[in-house]
């Protein structure tokens, strides 16, 4: 199986009440070890894969040192790997696409790409992450990928749970939409974790909906039921979205 025919077996994976269950991974030995146990794809998580090299998490470890990473991960499994690309490292179009060519080449058939500003404060407005992810979807077509772009929104990470309000969902069902015009493949929304809200979400997103598996949310059955198309099981929240959910820096 080829780079583009994994890319379009993880899309078809993303079904509505049927989800897929990715543990994230951190270098190839935790990767082959969850491919041992029968998942059906990988995903690496920013945190996890920082913390195993000695970085924090927020793009503090070389890109370069991603990559090879990256590379080790694919080079020993057979299943399709989806790498935690944060917010890209870069903010402007041109260096993106040249950023997620580099990610291509190394063997990522879909990405994680946040709308949170690394390294600054609040999200990237609507109309400049539509721009950034556009961008990528350019950048994959020219490279003959139909590279997955799960795309995230912080929105529900920039509040503690309870503070969570029906503004906050509209706002993310604003984004869903916005960046499926955009050449989004998946919407992903951390922290959310209120059965209703995400029952909405699922409903009017034009995209499959990827759902952090945290303990206060929804159990997994109940998760499908409610229309998540993907649950993600990562390693320890990583500091930063910690510090984020309780309202901090």
């Amino acid at each position: 199986m080829n780079q583009s025919e994994r890319a379009q077996l993880f899309a078809r994976l993303h079904v509505k009440g049927d989800p897929l269950v990715l543990f994230n991974v951190w270098d190839a030995g935790s990767a082959k070890a969850v491919e041992s146990i029968g998942a059906q794809a990988l995903a690496t998580g920013s945190w996890s894969v920082a913390a195993a090299d000695g970085y924090v998490d927020a793009e503090s470890i070389p890109l370069d040192t991603l990559l090879a990473n990256l590379r080790r991960i694919v080079a020993c499994v057979t299943l399709p790997v989806s790498l935690d690309f944060e917010g890209g490292y870069a903010r402007q179009p041109a260096d993106l696409q040249a950023n997620i060519t580099q990610v291509i080449e190394a063997g990522a058939i879909g990405i994680n790409f946040e709308d949170q500003v690394v390294g600054g404060e609040g999200l990237y407005s609507v109309e400049e992450q539509v721009t950034r992810i556009a961008a990528l979807r350019q950048a994959a077509d020219q490279a003959g990928v139909p590279l997955f772009i799960n795309a995230r929104t912080d929105i529900f990470l920039q509040a503690p749970p309870e503070q969570h309000s029906d503004a906050h969902l509209e706002a993310a069902i604003r984004r869903a939409h916005a960046y499926a015009e955009a050449g989004g493949s998946g919407f992903f929304a951390p922290g959310l974790a209120d059965a209703a809200r995400i029952e909405r979400l699922c409903a009017e997103s034009p995209l499959p909906v990827n759902i952090m598996f945290l303990p206060y949310a929804p159990a997994p059955r109940q998760l499908a039921e409610l229309g998540v198309a993907h649950q993600l099981r990562p390693a320890p929240l990583s500091p930063r979205d910690r510090s984020a959910q309780r309202g901090g820096a």
